[in-house]
């Protein structure tokens, strides 16, 4: 009997030794099993278990517990009713991976590329000397353009350029600059500047600034060294020998200054000729020079690294020059050649855009590139193209796959003397119609070296002007003052040395009808304020319903929530000497904008002529007559008064575009099509 015993102990040790239980409660059904020696099914378990022989399922009267050893609970997840659902679990949550999976590259492979923020909204364009003056010196300055973000905010601006501040002499508007990178004192400090930068981009603003590569001033220490002939700065300009007699020069050849007479002037240091574009304070660089490339290149770095988010390039095509030197031809061939003083009067074959000069603007694209790679941080690239043909302009593009320019800045509406729809039609057109496949538009209708447009067509024309802007495909421009129809100055005694004629236009901006217009608290201006700012400013417009700037706020509104305007087709109907109507429409939206925009006198339009499927009666969304606003309109009959510009909605599926008659007549950058059910654009239309 003891034997009996001590063989019944040794299993029960054997059993407890084998059933962990790391600390959980067990089943006490089991326990008490376990515990029970004179059980005959319970022995013979505890004599499976004690052994730890597993090879035939003992788990027929145990549930699942807490703690099981894995080998138990091997034999549960084996049993169907464990499996199966693990099984479909498993298989379904591989299947919906596999479905995101190919969702995710479907609405990739779909979706069209995002605008950018150049792309996005407006850009505003100050003239910082006259934005608004901080410390009272009559000069504006950058810490009074960061001032006045908030305001800019209200515009549904997005993007802030400023035009040059750089150290200067102050010749030709600070074009000549003296150092790249030093803030001229008129405007502030370096420190100024990057507290402005950091607060545009606070205000979820972007700033791009003006950059001169062309020239320099001819106190630049660049010139300096190089009229000394002092190491590799000695050819950093374009210098040649001119015999110089009793204080007469005779230059190398018969080219032309921009602002007249020979573009060579004698140096008496380096006892050479040296050429300018411009005037004889602002030496031309030679771009042939690959220090000077690298130089350039370097001094873009410095601004980019400061956090500026692009640059606008000016007289790029000035870049370089033919080396052989030869006389340009004359337009006028009869003319004596010792009489040809003016620029006009040559072809200016050898002195812009020569071979190569692209390839340096691909240089600066590719340089600015290295600092678009963080998301979020493109940087932009604008190209001034004063004075160039349509086709030259296009270049500035680049080629399919070489970019160069985002855009080349659209200053043709700017240069329009007298209104008129025929010639507001045809600089539409001829910029879509030229302009390469997938490339961006944009318009302005000034800028700091145009007449305003107050002055040049009337204020009648401001709001027209503007709805034109806000209404066709692309970046809207703004120049400071437009918002709220400010006009040139007409003061007879500037007290500056510059032409007076570019001058009229760089006015003080009109904030209220206190002292000089709120531009400033000092005593003086650096240019007078216009004579109707009492009435023309932006405190007394904030409050009118009816006014220029309340408008402008609508008419950017309109077009940062309106897919039909960011995204939408632009195709063009009609024109005569008085109107352009125009539309802008989008797959998979059935609503239409309509632009009816009368540039002359008071007219009669039918549109039923031109849409032949337009309802009779058709909704005003917005009018430059605010007594027109929400109204309806006869299609068959639109009363247009001198100026007044209408954007009609109404609801179709019949979209222009699809229609064979207009398909030469449409234009698109980036197709895209919208779906109201997913609310997303997608581009397989």
């Amino acid at each position: 009997m003891a034997e009996d015993k001590s063989k019944r102990d040794s299993m029960r040790m054997g059993t407890k030794g084998c059933w962990t239980n790391n600390g959980f409660v067990q089943n006490e059904d089991i326990l008490e099993r376990h515990l029970d020696p004179d059980s005959p099914a319970d022995s013979s378990q505890h004599s499976a278990v004690g052994i730890l022989d597993f090879s035939e399922p003992v788990v027929k009267d145990i549930r699942p517990y807490a703690g099981m050893p894995k080998e138990v609970l091997f034999q549960f997840s084996g049993q169907a009713r464990y499996r199966v659902p693990r099984e479909i679990l498993f298989w379904l949550i591989v299947a919906s991976v596999l479905v995101l999976i190919a969702a995710t590259i479907a609405i990739i492979a779909i979706s069209p590329k995002c605008l950018d923020w150049w792309q996005a909204g407006p850009m505003y364009q100050i003239y910082p000397r006259s934005f608004k003056d901080s410390d009272k010196d009559g000069n504006g300055d950058l810490k009074g353009i960061q001032e006045k973000l908030d305001y800019i905010t209200t515009l549904n601006i997005k993007t802030v350029w400023i035009t040059s501040f750089y150290k200067s002499p102050l010749k030709d508007f600070r074009y000549g600059v003296e150092d790249f990178r030093e803030i001229d004192p008129i405007f502030g400090t370096m420190k100024d500047f990057e507290s402005l930068v950091a607060a545009t981009h606070d205000k979820g603003l972007k700033l791009i600034i003006d950059f001169i590569p062309n020239h320099t001033s001819d106190k630049h220490a660049w010139f300096q060294l190089s009229r000394n002939r002092t190491g590799k700065y000695t050819d950093y300009y374009i210098w040649h020998d001119c015999p110089h007699e009793n204080g007469t020069t005779t230059p190398p050849n018969n080219w032309v200054s921009v602002y007249g007479n020979s573009s060579w002037h004698f140096d008496e240091v380096r006892n050479q000729c040296y050429f300018h574009q411009f005037t004889k304070e602002q030496p031309d660089l030679n771009f042939h020079n690959f220090d000077v490339q690298e130089e350039i290149k370097e001094i873009m770095q410095y601004w980019l690294t400061k956090g500026v988010d692009g640059f606008s390039f000016d007289a790029v095509k000035f870049l370089l020059e033919a080396k052989h030197l030869r006389d340009e031809a004359q337009v006028n061939k009869t003319q004596v050649p010792d009489t040809v003083t003016h620029y006009s009067e040559l072809y200016h074959d050898f002195t812009t855009t020569q071979v190569g000069m692209h390839d340096i603007v691909r240089s600066f694209r590719q340089t600015m590139d290295k600092y678009s790679r963080e998301p979020g941080r493109y940087r932009f690239m604008g190209m001034e193209a004063h004075g160039e043909g349509i086709d030259r302009t296009m270049m500035y593009y680049g080629l399919p796959f070489i970019q160069e320019a985002d855009f080349p800045f659209n200053n043709y509406l700017s240069k329009l003397d007298t209104p008129s729809g025929n010639s507001v039609f045809e600089v539409i057109t001829s910029w879509m119609e030229n302009m390469p496949e997938g490339k961006w538009p944009n318009w302005m209708v000034g800028g700091p070296n145009n007449a305003r447009l107050t002055s040049r067509w009337g204020k009648e024309y401001v709001n027209i002007m503007n709805m034109l802007v806000f209404t066709l495909p692309g970046t809207p421009i703004t120049y400071y003052g437009e918002e709220i129809g400010m006009g040139n100055i007409l003061a007879s005694n500037l007290n500056e040395s510059y032409d007076a004629d570019t001058l009229f236009s760089k006015s003080p901006m009109q904030w209220d009808n206190s002292s000089n217009a709120g531009f400033s608290e000092g005593s003086h201006t650096w240019l007078p304020t216009s004579s109707d700012y009492h009435t023309v400013n932006v405190d007394v417009q904030k409050t009118q319903p009816r006014s220029t700037l309340k408008l402008y706020q609508e008419l950017s509104s309109l077009h940062a929530n309106e897919l039909l305007l960011s995204r939408g087709w632009f195709c063009y109907l009609r024109n005569d000497s008085h109107s352009v109507v125009y539309t802008r429409e989008l797959d998979g939206i059935d609503r239409v904008f309509v632009m009816v925009l009368n540039f002359g006198e008071s007219s009669l339009l039918n549109l039923k002529e031109v849409i032949s499927n337009i309802p009779t009666q058709v909704r005003i969304r917005l009018s430059t007559n605010y007594a027109h606003e929400g109204q309806e309109v006869d299609t068959q009959a639109i009363i247009l008064d001198k100026g007044e510009g209408l954007i009609l909605e109404y609801n179709t599926k019949n979209l222009l575009h699809h229609q064979t008659a207009f398909r030469d007549r449409c234009f698109v950058s980036n197709r895209a099509c919208y779906s109201s059910v997913f609310d997303i654009l997608y581009s397989s239309c």
